[in-house]
C-alpha cells in the first residue's frame, strides 16, 4: 500500500471573534504595514473605535466578526467582516439586488461586507503575509458565510492584491469611479504652478471660486495631529452633525468615535477651520498618512491625504470647494504629498482637478441562479462604467501636451 501524499499546506489556526481584543494592536498594525495599500482605516484603532463607540454595531446594522489566521502563534492574515442587515454606509449600491431578492420571496439580509464601515477609501482589506495566507483567509471567510446561511459577501474598494485573490476564488467583480488628485511626476512647488497645468477655463473657474470665499472675509487655519485642540474637535463635530441633519439624516459617526480618534491615532488627522474674523464658521477633516514602503512606487515614502468629513454653520458660495479641495490640495503641495483622494462619487470634483480612477469590489453570491443573473448585470454595468470613464477622460481639466 502506498503512503498518503503529504500536504504542503501550512498548519494554520483560524479564529473568528466578535471583537479585536484577542489580537494585539501591534500585531494587527504590523501586518497592515506589510500590505501594498495600508490605509489608516484598516488600523486596529480605527476598526476598534468604530465598534467601541457603537457607530458600527448590531444596532446600526454592522455586526463585527474579526478573522485571524495564525501559524506558530504568529499572525499570518486578518480581516474585518461585518454581518449587515442593511446597505447603508457602504457606497457600493446593491439596493436593486436586495429588491430582486425580495420580489422573489428570498432574504437578501443578512449579508456580509468586508470593508471599514462608512469609509469608501480603496485599500487592502485582506491583510496577509503572503499569497497563501491571503487565499486561505478568503476561503475561510466564504466558508463561514456559507455556514451562517448569509446571502452574499461583498469586499468593497479592495486593493489589486485583494481583487486578484477574489477573482482567482471565483468572485464577481464590480467597478465604480472615484476622483483623486495626484502630484507624483514633477511635483508642484506651489498652487499656481498646479493651476497652470489646467485648461484656461478651469484655471479661471478655480480662481473665481477661491476669490468668492476670500471676498466673503473667510480665512483658514490648519492643525495637524496633537496640535488640534479639544475645542476644535468639538467645533468640528458641531459642524459635521449639523450638516447631516440639514440633509435629513442622522450622522453615521458619533462624538465618541472622533474622541477616540483624537486619543488613539491623532497623527492621522488634519483639520481645516474656516474663520470669519475671530469666528469659526466651517471645518474640513482630512486623514493623512505616510507609507514607508517601496512596494507601491519607486519612492521610500508615499504621502497620501484622504478627504473625509466637512460641515458648516453658514452658507457661503464656494466655501465647500475651498474647505474640502483647494485647502487640502494646497496643503499637500506645500508638504510634498503625492495624492489626495476626494472620496466616493461627485463628478463635480473633476472640475477641481480631481481626476477619475476606477475602484473595484468583489462579490460572492450564495444563490446559484441569482449569481448568474448578477453576473450578467455586472457585465452590462462594466460596459457602462468604461463608457463613463472614457467620457470623463475626454473632458479632463488638464491641458493636453503641447497646448
Amino acid at each position: 500500500m502506498s503512503e498518503p501524499e503529504k500536504s504542503n499546506a501550512p498548519d494554520y489556526v483560524i479564529q473568528v471573534n466578535d471583537s479585536l481584543h484577542n489580537i494585539r494592536a501591534n500585531d494587527w498594525n504590523a501586518l497592515l504595514a506589510l500590505q501594498t495599500v495600508p490605509t489608516p482605516f484598516m488600523r486596529y484603532e480605527y476598526l476598534n473605535s468604530m465598534q467601541q463607540s457603537g457607530c458600527a454595531s448590531t444596532q446600526t446594522g454592522w455586526t463585527a466578526r474579526y478573522f485571524s489566521i495564525w501559524l506558530n502563534d504568529q499572525l499570518q492574515a486578518a480581516s474585518a467582516l461585518y454581518i449587515k442587515t442593511n446597505s447603508y454606509g457602504e457606497y457600493v449600491f446593491d439596493h436593486a439586488w436586495a429588491n430582486a431578492y425580495h420580489q422573489h420571496g428570498l432574504p437578501y439580509y443578512p449579508k456580509a461586507t468586508i470593508a471599514p464601515p462608512f469609509t469608501p477609501v480603496p485599500g487592502t482589506r485582506l491583510l496577509a503575509r503572503d499569497a497563501t495566507a491571503k487565499s486561505t483567509l478568503l476561503e475561510s471567510m466564504i466558508s463561514w458565510c456559507e455556514e451562517q446561511n448569509l446571502s452574499s459577501m461583498h469586499l468593497l474598494f479592495g486593493s489589486d492584491g485583494d481583487i486578484n485573490a477574489c477573482q482567482t476564488a471565483g468572485l464577481m467583480l464590480r467597478h465604480t469611479v472615484q476622483f483623486h488628485w495626484t502630484n507624483n511626476e514633477n511635483p508642484f512647488t506651489h498652487f499656481d504652478e498646479f493651476l497652470m497645468t489646467l485648461t484656461q477655463e478651469k484655471r479661471k473657474k478655480i480662481r473665481q471660486e477661491r476669490r468668492k470665499v476670500a471676498n466673503a472675509g473667510v480665512t483658514f487655519r490648519s492643525a495637524l495631529g496633537k496640535e488640534i485642540p479639544d475645542s476644535d474637535w468639538d467645533f468640528f463635530y458641531q459642524c459635521y452633525e449639523r450638516t447631516y441633519w440639514e440633509h435629513g439624516n442622522a450622522p453615521y459617526l458619533s462624538r465618541d468615535f472622533f474622541r477616540m480618534m483624537q486619543q488613539t491615532m491623532p497623527e492621522n488627522w488634519l483639520l481645516f477651520t474656516a474663520m470669519r474674523g475671530d469666528q469659526a464658521i466651517a471645518t474640513s477633516l482630512i486623514a493623512v498618512q505616510a507609507i514607508n514602503t517601496k512596494a507601491i512606487a519607486k519612492k521610500d515614502t508615499i504621502k497620501i491625504a484622504y478627504g473625509r468629513y466637512w460641515g458648516a454653520l453658514e452658507s457661503i458660495d464656494c466655501l465647500h470647494f475651498e474647505a474640502c479641495y483647494y485647502q487640502a490640495i494646497e496643503w499637500c503641495i506645500q508638504r510634498g504629498y503625492h495624492r489626495f483622494e476626494g472620496g466616493a462619487q461627485g463628478e463635480h470634483k473633476m472640475a477641481r482637478a480631481l481626476l477619475p480612477v476606477k475602484a473595484t469590489s468583489a462579490h460572492w453570491i450564495a444563490h446559484p441562479e441569482f449569481a448568474k443573473a448578477i453576473q450578467h448585470f455586472l457585465k452590462r454595468e462594466e460596459s457602462g462604467v468604461e463608457y463613463y470613464l472614457d467620457d470623463l477622460h475626454s473632458r479632463s481639466p488638464v491641458k493636453k501636451a503641447g497646448s
